[in-house]
Parts: structure tokens; C-alpha cells; sequence
């Protein structure tokens, strides 16, 4: 919080520095800016300065930040008040300039405050320690991005040793250290597994439903997916500041060329008022320039991060992902493999392939709700700039958006079908090279061979289409902004009986090559979005399957294990004992005379089964239907 209050007070300092020079173009009048470049100095000490006290773990020197503050909040209200006084109230920059820095210092103040109370370090007798994480004390770990400074994190300044020693030489897997806890594939494996537990729990009164693996996700990894949407609605946002800037700057200086007898400069807006409106601030290119520079870096900056959250988060939900799939494995029903419900080849894809596919997903995932603002944002943009001729570009953008869509789905459907067809290819593969000795022995080489070449050329057909829609899909994203930038300057040329200005033909080019991304981007994050849905199926199926020894169906907990089996008996199913008898006492057996049972009581009989239902897994019943009553001490 202390390092988004200082940047926001360092930029209002810029624009009151900005506003003095303005203001008075000559510099005459120092008062005007000076004042503003000493606050911008001292409060780009202060981070320095609590940047330092952090490292060293000496709150104690804060007390003199806190004494600043105090200060600067008391002079810059008098200073607030006394506008006031002489009537200049939000009409002026400078009043809210003043307004902005008091209102900034006051949270400062509050801030120093709140750390005064929490750390007990001024006015009580036993201050509270401040102990470092614990990954900082294990000296093994050397990422250091969670634990750094805000300024740190947005550069990767943190990583400047190790670029530099790698520089020198080649760095290994030692010199890159641990990974912090919080990024272990066990930590997110815990956190998936219980948001995954908690959702079974809330559908196991409810047997028509199952355990949603969307809302554990969420649940597990929803903060950091949330903090990278933040960051690139605010990219986005500030993208769209380059295109009004640079119109801006194109309408001022044609505005001063074409002024006749005018001695004024090209780059600079005298004013005749004493304060400045901000209106007449935005009309100087000097500033106009400065902002489009601050806005091009912020957008930078928040769009980097938006992707490394989104990274990083992908790889812990995959490593996540493994961890559950390898869990499952080590506990998975053999009935499984050997009825066919589950093969190793489709293990092999959840592992390699799903869990892949899921990841991808969470890169993209900001860009799926992104997109559409970012579109409707560049379309009212062009409305403002070439009115109803920018309806035309968005028309164009619109009737060929359903045919990208279709290109995108059928490009999912070629994928899922080549997925289809390799997981085929690699289990009949499989087959042959578990079975080789037969097929050696019968000579059956030549007819399996041909059977997984016809499935190798079904997946090569596959293949190729899903390569004829990719470029279909290419040729569409970039047809389709010049389309629509063709038919919106048209347009305006018949519609509005005038030539296009300068201003507004770079400012609407710059806003439908914004409009390119989203266009771009489109296919690919609807294409990964069917995977994830398919996969996430996929995922679930095999999560629900049956487990050895804590097997839902067994214990009788599952209504929907038995489903088939309703007809034949009302009791609820029970597990038979697979405890195997030892070697003697096989060999001790002796086959008991058979004796009729027909005539025994109920007391006689030490097991006794009555329309017995017997499967090896939760599907369809191996025997069924049968009565068996076994007496006492036989």
C-alpha cells in the first residue's frame, strides 16, 4: 500500500511540476515549479529511505517518516485552505492538484499509523519482532520475487545477480536454488485437494450432481487469476491512451500552423488566466508527450505482469494436477484397467496432454473477458473520432466474427479428433509390443501393422486439416482490421463530405491496430477453451473412478455405484474379504461332503445370500441373481 500511495504522489508531483512550467512559459516565476520539484525529491527519499529501513528490520527509524508526513499533510491543507479562501475551487488544476497531495499525505500518515499500532515500536514497552519468512531463512532459496519490494517486482530487478553471473557462466540447477513453499508442487496440491475434497462434499447429498473441478480451481487459484485480470484491464485501459495523445498533440500543432500572424510556439499554450484549467494543460504537446511515455511504460509494466502471474499460476495448477493424477494412480481399482474403463494410453494423455492443455488455458484465461472490453472500448473510441462512419468498421467486425468463430471450432474439432486418433494409435501400439511374442509366433505381424498404420493415417488426415483452419484462421486476423479500417475511411469520405483530417486518420489507425490482439487472440483463446472443457471431462471422469479399498460403491455411499442393481436387492452392497488363505493351510484342505441345504433354518446357516449382486467395479454386475446359504462350521 506504502509503495502505490508513493507512486501516485510522485506522478502528482510530475503533473504540478508540469503545471508550474505551463503556466509560466518564460520562468519567470520559480515559486511556481520549485516547490513541486523538492516534493518530488523528498518523496522519492522516503522510499529510499523505507526501502532501507525494510532490509535492515529497524522500524523504529520510521518515526522520522511519520514526522514528514505530518508536515507535509499540515502545509499542504493551509495551503488547500487558502485557495478556498480566494475562491478557486475544482474549475483549477492547481486547487485539484493541492486537493489530490493532501488527500495522499493523509493516507501516508494513516499508514505509519497503522504500523505504529501493529508493531508496538514508539509508545510501548515491548515492541513486536518482525521475523522474516521462512523461505528468507533457508538460504537455499534464491527466488526472490514474492519477497521483494513492489518497484523490484514490476523490473526483476531482483534478477540482475543472477543474469550476471550467468553471463560469466553457464548457471545450473544449484545455482538457481529451491523454489519458495508457496510455489512447491505439494503446497498447490494440498490447496487443489482440499477445494476438491469441499466440492465433493456439497454434491454427496445431491446424486445427480458431481464435484466441480471449475469452482475447485477457483477456489484453489482464483486470487492470483483475479490479480491478473486487474492488471490487464488496466494495460488495456492505458493502451488506448497512445491513440488520444497522439491526436491530441496532430490537433495542436495544426492548429497553431494554421493560426495566422501568431507568434506563439508550436509546442507550448500560453495562457492569459493565472491558473490553469485542465483543459488548458492538455492542449500543450510538451505534456501530452510526457503522458503518452508514462502510459506506454505503465501498460508495459502491468502487462508483464498480468502474464507472469498467469504463468505462474498455470505451472502450480499443473503441478498441482500431477500430484492428484499420481495420488490417483497409486490408489486406482485394478477393475479399472482390466475391464477397459481406464487404459494406460489415456493415463498417459491425462498426464501429458490435459494437464498441458489446462495450463495453456490459464495463460489465456485474463484474454478471455479482456478481449471483449478491449473491442467495445476501441469502437466507442472510433465512434468519438469518426462518428458514424466507425459503425461501418464495426459492422464489418462483427459480420466476419462469426466466421473466425467457426474456423476456431472446427479448429478445436480437428484437434480433439487427432487427439482422438494418436490416443487410439499409441494403445494399439501398446498392444503389439505387449503381445510380440504371439504375434511372432502366428505371424500376425503384417495384420497389426496395417491396423495402426490405418489409424496413423487417419490421425495424418487430421492433422492436415487442423493445419488447413490454422491458416484460414491466420488469413482472417489479418484480413479483417484492414477490412474494416478500408470500409470505415470510405465511409466517412462519401458520408460526411470531408477529407479526413491528419489527427484522425493516425489516431483511428492506431486504435484498429490496438483492435488487431484482441482480433488475433480470438481463435486461439476460444480454441483453448473447448480443450480445457474437454479436458476438465476428462479429468473428472478418471478422479471419480473407483479407488482400492476406499471404494464409494463398496461401502454402500454411492446411490449412483448401483444404479443397475436397484431391481435386484434393497440391502446396500458390501465388500467381500479379499484376504487370501496362507500356503499349509491350502495344502490342508479337504474337500467337505456336500450336503443339502435346502431344509436348514435361518439360525443354521453361517453366510446365506439372497439374490446376490457381484461386480468388480460400479458398472454393470459380473453375476447376479444368485442364493447361496453356507451352514455353520462348513
Amino acid at each position: 500500500m506504502r509503495w502505490i500511495l508513493t507512486f501516485t504522489l510522485l506522478f502528482v508531483h510530475v503533473c504540478e511540476i508540469g503545471e508550474g512550467i505551463v503556466s509560466d512559459p518564460k520562468l519567470h516565476h520559480l515559486h511556481l515549479f520549485l516547490p513541486a520539484i523538492m516534493g518530488f525529491v523528498a518523496a522519492t527519499t522516503s522510499i529510499v529511505y523505507y526501502h532501507n529501513i525494510e532490509t535492515s528490520n529497524f522500524p523504529k527509524l520510521l518515526l522520522a517518516l511519520f514526522l514528514y508526513w505530518i508536515m507535509a499533510f499540515v502545509t499542504k491543507t493551509i495551503k488547500l485552505v487558502r485557495y478556498c479562501q480566494d475562491e478557486i475551487y475544482f474549475g483549477q488544476l492547481r486547487f485539484c492538484i493541492t486537493g489530490t497531495m493532501v488527500v495522499l499525505y493523509g493516507l501516508l500518515m494513516a499508514v505509519e499509523l497503522n504500523v505504529i499500532r501493529v508493531r508496538k515500536y514508539v509508545f510501548f514497552s515491548s515492541p513486536q519482532k518482525v521475523k522474516p519468512p521462512e523461505d528468507l531463512q533457508d538460504l537455499g532459496v534464491r527466488f526472490l520475487q514474492p519477497f521483494v519490494n513492489l518497484l523490484s517486482k514490476a523490473t526483476y530487478w531482483w534478477m540482475n545477480t543472477l543474469i550476471m553471473s550467468a553471463h560469466k557462466k553457464p548457471i545450473d540447477l544449484k545455482a538457481i536454488g529451491k523454489l519458495p513453499i508457496a510455489m512447491r508442487a505439494l503446497t498447490n496440491y494440498v490447496c487443489l485437494k482440499d477445494a476438491y475434497e469441499e466440492q465433493k462434499k456439497k454434491v454427496a447429498d445431491h446424486p445427480n450432481r458431481t464435484p466441480s473441478i471449475w469452482l475447485a480451481m477457483y477456489r484453489a487459484f482464483g486470487r492470483p487469476i483475479l490479480l491478473s485480470s486487474t492488471f490487464r484491464y488496466l494495460a488495456d485501459l492505458l493502451g488506448f491512451a497512445g491513440p488520444l495523445c497522439i491526436s491530441g498533440i496532430i490537433e495542436t500543432l495544426s492548429a497553431n500552423h494554421n493560426k495566422d500572424n501568431s507568434t506563439a510556439s508550436n509546442t507550448t499554450y500560453a495562457s492569459t488566466e493565472p491558473f490553469l484549467t485542465s483543459r488548458d494543460f492538455l492542449k500543450d504537446n510538451y505534456v501530452l508527450a510526457v503522458l503518452l511515455f508514462l502510459a506506454l511504460i505503465l501498460q508495459r509494466t502491468f502487462l508483464q505482469a498480468s502474464y507472469y502471474v498467469t504463468i505462474e499460476t498455470g505451472i502450480n495448477l499443473r503441478g498441482a494436477l500431477l500430484a492428484m493424477i499420481y495420488n490417483k494412480i497409486l490408489k486406482l481399482s485394478t477393475s479399472n484397467l482390466s475391464m477397459g474403463e481406464m487404459t494406460l494410453g489415456q493415463i498417459n494423455n491425462l498426464v501429458a496432454i490435459e494437464t498441458n492443455q489446462l495450463m495453456w488455458f490459464l495463460f489465456l484465461c485474463p484474454n478471455l473477458w479482456a478481449m471483449p472490453v478491449q473491442i467495445i472500448m476501441g469502437v466507442i473510441l472510433l465512434y468519438h473520432l469518426l462518428g458514424k462512419s466507425a459503425v461501418v468498421g464495426a459492422a464489418v467486425i462483427l459480420l466476419l466474427a462469426p466466421i473466425q468463430y467457426f474456423i476456431a471450432t472446427k479448429l478445436a474439432e480437428a484437434q480433439k479428433s487427432t487427439l482422438d486418433y494418436s490416443t487410439e494409435r499409441l494403445k494399439k501400439t501398446n498392444e503389439i509390443l505387449k503381445g510380440i511374442k504371439l504375434l511372432k509366433l502366428y505371424a500376425w505381424e503384417h495384420v497389426f501393422c496395417q491396423n495402426v498404420e490405418d489409424t496413423r493415417t487417419k490421425e495424418l488426415t487430421s492433422l492436415k486439416t487442423f493445419a488447413l483452419y490454422t491458416s484460414l484462421s491466420i488469413f482472417m486476423n489479418a484480413a479483417i482490421p484492414i477490412a474494416a479500417v478500408l470500409a470505415t475511411f470510405v465511409t466517412y469520405t462519401y458520408a460526411e463530405d470531408k477529407q479526413l483530417t491528419t489527427a484522425q486518420a493516425f489516431a483511428s489507425l492506431a486504435l484498429f491496430h490496438i483492435l488487431v490482439t484482441p482480433l488475433f487472440l480470438l481463435s486461439t483463446v476460444v480454441r483453448f477453451a473447448v480443450k480445457a472443457i474437454v479436458s476438465v471431462q476428462k479429468l473428472n471422469e478418471f478422479l471419480l473412478s473407483d479407488e482400492i479399498g476406499e471404494d464409494s460403491w463398496r461401502n454402500g455411499e454411492n446411490p449412483l455405484a448401483y444404479e443397475s442393481c436397484k431391481k435386484h436387492s434393497g440391502l446396500h452392497p458390501k465388500a467381500i474379504n479379499r484376504k487370501q488363505p496362507l500356503r499349509h493351510q491350502l495344502d490342508a484342505y479337504d474337500q467337505p461332503q456336500r450336503i443339502s441345504t435346502q431344509h436348514l433354518n435361518f439360525d443354521e446357516c453361517a453366510i446365506k445370500v439372497t439374490n446376490g449382486y457381484f461386480s468388480w467395479g460400479s458398472g454393470l454386475a459380473t453375476l447376479s441373481g444368485i442364493d447361496i446359504r453356507i451352514p455353520t462350521g462348513k
